[in-house]
């Protein structure tokens, strides 16, 4: 069976059980990095983030792929109750530009350390909102980043929008700022929903910028909804999936809303008794997929899918496919720098994360020093495991001769543990294990995090889950 077998979509609901889905909708991470970020450590700061840096341009570490960027812009006009976001509520768009003065110093001192122009083949704004920044402060930041990076021609380069903040004039802006690809916060067109969470969007307003989109032919169009939301109900979330097929994105992001108010303030003013069951927001992932897929969309996984001719589904296929702190990725072996505060980054066997706070960014910047407040030095058997975790989030299929030749180890000997416990997965019909592979199942991508929990050494031991939002 080859590494690149792809899940097949649902066709019906899911015949899940009342008992499988109470032992196994369980609090759990969602695999963007393995370890996790939950994981790194404030021993590991700006000297061993510089280190690795330094191993990547004198050509040490494994990498040699153009770098992947990620700008985070922490900035929003206006709460959603839903976000666990790093973000900061502001009017004040002076705000902005002080960040920018920040960010330029990061961006040199990075340059530093990866040495001058290093290649980037991937460029991804994210937040909060970055067009909370203006048409003259998103040229400035390109400006920088272009002065201190060489980006690749034919380079996927994205902005997260949210359609509430710009028309098509800034659309055609940020066509010529070089973007070529586009990710719209949409989460539900049903009012009710809307207005639960505090962010009113009428589904017109989505549809004009699509189709201005289009028109200045941006490669690729996303949009990201959420399921689990309060109000939401099976039926009203078939309408919004209707309109979506209708509007018929290149991507969709399709995220479970993990609602953890102890952590997130926001969400307190969600109520609790508006939210979905977890058999509700089964039936909603069940029909997500029957639909989309119905539409002629490929399921990449979990959370993502694509129309067959998309970058993300040609990844899938060619075996490619990766997960990153953004989700889903088509270039696996990117080394990722991450700019701006909270903003977490991989270069070589490290991970980083910038401080949390604006403060705390700003201070150690003024301080002359990369403001990493905590990371982590991956071990050999980090490395390994997050090789079997990320084929199971990304192609549902773990080759075990593959894995043991990469790795010099028994698949079997090393994980004869984790064999052990998959054998009520197995019964249970989340996955196929043999003498040679584990395949997840249809039914088992609805718990593949759980799946994949079984891999992870860290959680083993671990007994507070709670902080994790929930599989389902």
């Amino acid at each position: 069976m080859p590494a690149t077998l792809a899940p097949a979509p649902a066709s019906m609901q899911s015949s899940i059980s009342a008992d499988v889905l109470a032992r196994f909708d369980v609090s759990g991470p969602r695999y963007t990095s393995y370890p996790t970020a939950d994981r790194f450590v404030e021993a590991f700061g700006p000297a061993d983030y510089g280190d690795a840096a330094r191993q990547r341009r004198l050509g040490i570490s494994a990498s040699k792929a153009p770098i992947s960027l990620y700008v985070h812009i922490p900035f929003c006009a206006s709460l959603c109750y839903y976000c666990a976001c790093n973000k900061i509520i502001t009017r004040h768009a002076s705000r902005a530009r002080q960040y920018l003065r920040y960010l330029e110093k990061e961006i040199a001192l990075h340059e530093a350390q990866l040495g001058a122009r290093a290649p980037v083949s991937q460029l991804h704004l994210g937040g909060g909102t970055p067009t909370f920044l203006s048409d003259d402060e998103l040229a400035e930041l390109m400006r920088m980043l272009r002065d201190a990076f060489s980006f690749a021609p034919d380079g996927e380069y994205s902005i997260e929008i949210d359609p509430r903040t710009v028309d098509a004039g800034r659309l055609a802006h940020l066509a010529r700022l070089g973007f070529n690809r586009l990710s719209f916060g949409v989460q539900d067109f049903d009012p009710a929903v809307q207005q639960a969470v505090h962010r009113i969007q009428p589904a017109q307003q989505v549809f004009d910028l699509v189709a201005s989109a289009r028109t200045l032919q941006f490669q690729s169009v996303n949009v990201d909804l959420i399921y689990g939301l309060p109000r939401q109900t099976a039926a009203s979330f078939d309408r919004t999936l209707a309109q979506i097929c209708e509007l018929r994105p290149d991507r969709i992001a399709l995220y479970a809303y993990a609602h953890l108010p102890e952590r997130f303030k926001p969400q307190r003013r969600i109520a609790a008794g508006e939210l979905p069951y977890a058999a509700t927001k089964i039936e909603m992932l069940s029909r997500s997929i029957s639909t989309l897929t119905a539409a002629g969309y490929v399921y990449i996984g979990m959370d993502h899918f694509a129309l067959p001719d998309d970058s993300l589904a040609v990844a899938k296929r060619q075996g490619r496919l990766h997960r990153n702190f953004q989700g889903y990725s088509t270039q696996p072996d990117c080394d990722l720098v991450a700019l701006g505060v909270s903003a977490i980054g991989r270069v070589g066997g490290t991970y980083s994360q910038n401080a949390k706070s604006l403060e705390d960014y700003y201070d150690h910047l003024d301080q002359g020093h990369l403001p990493v407040a905590r990371g982590l030095a991956l071990s050999r058997d980090d490395v390994l495991r997050r090789a079997v975790i990320m084929a199971i989030m990304c192609q549902g299929y773990v080759d075990f001769e593959s894995v043991g030749i990469a790795h010099l180890i028994s698949f079997s000997e090393y994980f004869a543990s984790e064999l052990g416990t998959l054998r009520q997965m197995e019964a249970d019909g989340l996955v196929r294990v043999t003498d040679r592979d584990l395949t997840v199942t249809d039914t088992g991508w609805f718990f593949v995090r759980a799946v994949a929990m079984v891999f992870d050494r860290y959680l083993q031991t671990d007994r507070k889950r709670a902080r994790f939002s929930r599989v389902i």
